[in-house]
């Protein structure tokens, strides 16, 4: 009956309690069980409340219950509960943690200091308990004492980061402000980009930021924005905190009272697992940072994106909504309920929510490609490109941040099969941001698509691979431009890793199924088709795949592509040639499907007459690339006449 965590929680749900009775402990417990494996924990909740009025001391039960609650922010609830499971080891790693975050908010910080005492710790608890640990220290008075617990924190090496952070805060809250400069300096200058979470970085970048500007010094403060954002702080507040300099506001830091220290570590630790999944764990120590400081933007707007990732569109724009128009997120939150609007498919507000937001700030790009997003969803190319049209005439000199404004303008206008209008902003995106896979594998597939600049489109396609090679659906077109130059055996190979990287996707199995047919393999072309159909494609490409199903694809006619040197080459029935090259004569041959427990030598023996005719069959199927071996049940082979003389 244990709970594990690692499972993760269930989703909360906006929607009221709806319960059956139940009249067992085994009842209540397996349809609390239920409601947790259908993501609706407050019901979750309610079922074990009721399986523990049949067994009170079920330490499992309580610890279920205490998850639960705290998870959807329900923590004075969880407070009894934590209270009986304080001296249960395997449990303590929680009920303690809810009893020192309690104590915390009550700015009883020695409480907390006892309560934080854990026998059973793994890596994160440690560093969690540890440091804040050495916030409640500072809050009895004793920083000196606070540095020392930090000091004395060991573990792995990824603790540095978060150590020199706290300490850094520490001083700058304490009010010694030098040491704390040359602290937040230090930990800047022993970050490794990509080493932390984009969010991590820039909440770091943030907090020195605004300590500078509590000095008097915004041209440093505004230094320090542009180097989180050259090591990959991804912080959509940092335009926001820019402004707010340039026009002589100060900042205010992120931490400005000893318990928001505490908080600050449970947030930092949720943003750095939100990078790698685990949203149980992520909701979990949100919501003990939410407890410590109500209201908090930061924490809400993670608590948003955790409804997003488990498609909570509804609770989603509820945090959203509560953060406060003065916050630097507060725009960030704008676009995104609009988003979340066309999510429960409420289009028509989600445009106006949208229209409203883009007309309060006519020149943030970040409003006309959220309200792009919307009319891309509907497929309403058209007001897209309109759109569009109008951003880029905000832009007084293209700079690379404006990279997706012209490449969601090229998808629009080649949507609306306007190329000639779409290769010119592919391009210039491809010059704001050099190298980027998206811009370069939209561009080079659309030019093999069209039978252009054919050398330069595959070494597009094949650097954006590199870049992102464990993305399918680049990995996809760089296979379907190897099937349209008819290069069938490099398509299969690329399609099959495509498609292991993106398994339910129906347009990468409806390719690969493309290809088996086309190198002979039609059994497993009709598994791809089959499974494409089971994945509920699009009306358009079901009806293609029905069709397939239903006919195969029709044989090959001779068809001319511009070769790389810009000269033209044959890709006639499945690349098929004679003797010296020559296309083979189609009233010499005769199609032949091979049957299950079938060789080359029996066919040739009852097809041809004779069994060492089977050399004549690999000449005309180069797709067996010499070997008899790669011969399998429902392949569609080239058999020459019965008689030689007739080749």
């Amino acid at each position: 009956m244990a709970f594990s965590l690692d499972a993760g929680f269930a989703k909360e749900t906006t929607k009221p309690v709806e319960t059956v009775p139940t009249h067992s402990f085994s009842g209540a417990y397996l349809a609390g069980r239920a409601a947790e494996a259908d993501d609706d924990l407050e019901s979750a909740a309610t079922y074990y409340e009721r399986a523990l009025s049949y067994d009170p001391d079920n330490v499992a039960l309580q610890q279920n219950l205490l998850l639960a609650l705290v998870s959807q922010g329900r923590l004075d609830e969880a407070l009894p509960h934590a209270e009986k499971l304080k001296s249960e080891p395997e449990v303590e790693r929680f009920s303690r943690l809810t009893l020192a975050v309690d104590a915390l908010r009550k700015d009883d910080f020695a409480a907390a200091e006892r309560w934080l005492e854990i026998v059973v710790e793994s890596d994160l608890d440690r560093l969690i308990t540890g440091i804040m640990t050495a916030w409640s220290i500072a809050g009895q008075g004793d920083l000196d004492g606070a540095l020392d617990q930090l000091d004395g924190l060991d573990g792995p090496s990824w603790y540095g980061l978060f150590k020199d952070y706290h300490r850094a805060l520490m001083l700058s809250q304490g009010g010694r402000e030098p040491q704390a400069t040359e602290a937040f300096e230090g930990l800047f200058g022993g970050i490794a980009p990509r080493s932390v979470a984009p969010e991590t970085l820039g909440r770091l970048g943030e907090a020195y930021a605004a300590h500078l500007s509590q000095l008097g010094e915004p041209e440093k403060a505004m230094e320090v924005l542009d180097r989180t954002e050259e090591l990959g702080g991804a912080v959509a507040s940092i335009p926001v905190l820019r402004e707010r300099l340039t026009a002589g506001e100060t900042l205010v830091p992120p931490v400005a009272a000893l318990a928001g220290g505490a908080s600050e570590i449970l947030l930092n630790i949720a943003t750095e697992l939100a990078s790698g999944g685990g949203d149980a764990f992520v909701r979990l120590y949100l919501r003990f940072a939410e407890a410590l400081r109500p209201g908090n933007d930061a924490i809400l707007l993670q608590l948003a994106q955790v409804a997003e990732r488990q498609q909570e569109s509804e609770r989603a724009i509820a945090f959203y909504e509560q953060i406060d128009e003065s916050s630097p997120w507060a725009r960030i939150a704008e676009f995104q309920i609009g988003l979340n609007l066309a999510d429960l498919d409420r289009n028509d507000e989600a445009v106006d929510h949208l229209k409203r937001v883009l007309d309060a700030d006519p020149s943030d790009m970040r409003a006309y490609l959220a309200l792009g997003g919307v009319y891309a969803a509907q497929k309403d190319y058209r007001s897209a490109a309109d759109l569009y049209d109008r951003a880029v005439d905000q832009i007084e000199e293209p700079e690379r941040q404006h990279w997706n404004i012209f490449y969601q303008r090229g998808i629009a206008y080649e949507r609306l099969k306007e190329w000639e209008k779409a290769e010119p902003n592919f391009k210039t995106a491809l010059e704001l941001y050099p190298d980027h896979p998206q811009v370069m594998n939209y561009l080079g597939y659309s030019w093999v698509d069209m039978n252009m600049h054919l050398e330069e489109a595959m070494d597009l396609i094949r650097r954006a691979v590199e870049l992102r090679p464990s993305d399918g659906y680049i990995v996809d077109s760089l296979g379907w431009a190897h099937y349209r130059l008819g290069e069938y055996e490099e398509a299969v190979e690329q399609l099959e890793r495509a498609v292991s990287l993106r398994p339910d996707d129906a347009v990468l199995n409806d390719h690969l199924g493309d290809a088996y047919w086309r190198v002979g393999r039609r059994l497993e072309a009709h598994f791809q088709w089959s499974h494409a159909r089971s994945l509920e494609p699009e009306p358009e490409l079901l009806a293609e795949v029905e069709k397939k199903l239903a006919e195969g694809l029709p044989p090959e006619e001779g068809k001319k592509f511009a070769d790389a040197a810009g000269t033209a080459r044959n890709a006639m029935n499945d690349g098929n040639t004679g003797e010296a090259g020559a296309p083979a004569d189609a009233a010499s041959t005769r199609s032949y499907t091979v049957k299950p427990g079938q060789t080359l030598w029996s066919i040739a023996v009852e097809e041809l007459g004779d069994g060492n005719r089977y050399h004549d069959i690999l000449e005309l199927n180069p797709f067996l690339r010499g070997d008899p071996d790669r011969v399998g049940a429902g392949q569609e082979l080239k058999l020459p006449s019965r008689e030689r003389g007739e080749r």
